[in-house]
């Protein structure tokens, strides 16, 4: 059976005494799972996660949505979509009240608690881990997400975090998860995967974690700082659009004009916004007249592989992290937008408006979904533009032309109609610099996570020591 995948076992072996556990899906026998366990148990210190934590392994659960004071609180809920590799998106769709998390008192979150997604509708899903950040607090986790309280006499937070987030660590708990409708692991499957402890390299990953913290927060300051000289030149910084809920038009003035009867259209703080608009001191247009839009669907080729950026892909601060890579045959029909470097995608679905992003090199020549328009100008620089298209104003104007009835969105040419402000040329260049130093900052977080993740498996290819001097090299030879 060799050059097969195939793993032959005993009976007595599917049977796990140690964990009271019978398994005979063929997936949880696979050769990789087996050489990475063998790798593992070559270290002397060797635990079970239940052996290194505080207290057994948790879920949270979801407040009665039937209980309007359970939430619209100041308590972030976290769902399978908030969380990703070493990462916790901001985007929450609910918050819970105090009465709300009160419900929740055992998985209520803590600085330094780890959580990780154990159900999903692919492998991709499952196994996405994150410490938590102080700033991130309060917060509570659904069903869907697994608390990890490491105990810190045993473990480093950090160390655990990084560990879950490498090649060994997510494929234990692949390993241990199943797969039927969904694939999913329970609380007691999350405490059997095994973890090597490294005590003299916690030290250094701690170190490297902190660093990445710091660059991720000065990205995030950056990219602030940008938004603010924005919204100071548009008169933004103190604008209170009018709570006026009603707006009288005639006839004329409405469906005459505008082919809409529906009013939500016609809220005055629209009319607000697209006043600060034309009354810019430098002039407006529409989106027609300033940009290019990148229209025709792109013929895939079944043979090739394609980056696909979707919604999901889409960071807070207009960047695009990471995407599907697949072969034209295999990506779903919407994959028809080619990108390319300085474009700018914008969603035109009304949920997820503010999902713009900057298509840097790495992403160009990769698809988008046929939900996202794809622009680029000559007049405005394309790092204006993503944050012009973030900004509160243009998210007002955008939702305004946003129509339908099932899912509502904005045609191809209610979106060219729309009017953009020419936003002056010294002020373009400033927001540009500072957007490319914010995405300077997150590349070099996310080279620092790259580096902690290899040194972690490299103590466990090979031994701690080397570990520790890949780590010192790093950090010597790249410039940060």
């Amino acid at each position: 059976m060799e050059g097969l995948e195939v793993s032959v076992l005993m009976l007595s072996e599917i049977y796990n005494q140690k964990y009271s556990t019978f398994r005979f899906d063929s997936e949880h026998y696979q050769k990789k799972y087996q050489t990475i366990i063998k790798k593992l148990e070559k270290h002397r210190n060797l635990f079970d996660l239940k052996d290194l934590i505080s207290q057994p392994v948790i879920t949270g659960h979801t407040p009665s949505m039937k209980v309007d004071r359970y939430y619209n609180g100041n308590v972030k809920f976290i769902k399978t979509d908030n969380l990703r590799e070493n990462k916790i998106t901001q985007d929450f769709t609910h918050y819970l009240s105090k009465e709300g998390n009160d419900t929740l008192k055992n998985s209520q979150l803590r600085k330094d608690d780890i959580i990780t997604t154990i159900v999903g509708a692919t492998y991709e899903i499952v196994g996405r881990t994150s410490i938590i950040q102080e700033r991130i607090l309060p917060a509570s986790i659904n069903q869907n997400i697994a608390l990890i309280r490491p105990d810190i006499n045993k473990i480093n937070s950090h160390f655990l975090n990084i560990y879950l987030n490498t090649f060994y660590g997510r494929n234990m708990l692949y390993y241990h998860s199943r797969q039927t409708g969904q694939v999913n692991l329970n609380c007691r499957e999350v405490e059997y995967i095994k973890v090597p402890v490294f005590k003299n390299l916690e030290i250094q990953i701690e170190k490297v974690v902190k660093e990445i913290e710091v660059y991720k927060h000065n990205s995030k300051q950056t990219y602030a700082e940008a938004e603010n000289l924005l919204l100071a030149e548009l008169s933004l910084q103190d604008f209170a659009p009018s709570k006026e809920k009603v707006s009288v038009k005639s006839f004329s003035e409405s469906f005459g004009t505008s082919g809409r009867l529906d009013a939500e259209y016609y809220q005055v703080k629209y009319e607000d916004y697209l006043k600060l608009i034309r009354n810019y001191k430098n002039g407006f247009d529409t989106i027609r007249s300033v940009c290019s839009l990148k229209g025709d669907n792109f013929k895939l080729k079944d043979e090739k592989e394609y980056r696909y950026i979707e919604l999901s892909n889409i960071g807070n601060t207009g960047d695009v992290n990471g995407c599907t890579i697949n072969f034209g045959k295999e990506l779903p029909s919407r994959a028809r937008r080619l990108v390319n470097k300085d474009d700018v995608i914008i969603s035109s679905i009304e949920g997820s408006l503010d999902s713009c992003a900057l298509i840097t090199e790495e992403y160009s020549n990769a698809l988008c979904s046929t939900g996202f328009y794809v622009i680029n100008s000559e007049k405005i620089n394309s790092e204006t533009l993503l944050v012009l298209f973030k900004s509160k104003l243009m998210q007002n104007v955008l939702k305004q032309n946003c129509s339908g009835t099932i899912l509502t969105g904005m045609n191809k040419d209610d979106f060219l109609n729309i009017i953009i402000p020419i936003i002056d040329f010294e002020k373009q260049q400033k927001i540009a610099s500072l957007i490319e130093e914010s995405f300077s900052l997150k590349k070099q977080s996310e080279h620092l996570l790259e580096v902690a993740k290899r040194a972690v498996e490299m103590a466990i290819e090979e031994n701690e020591t080397v570990a520790i001097k890949y780590i010192q090299n790093e950090s010597n030879n790249y410039y940060f």
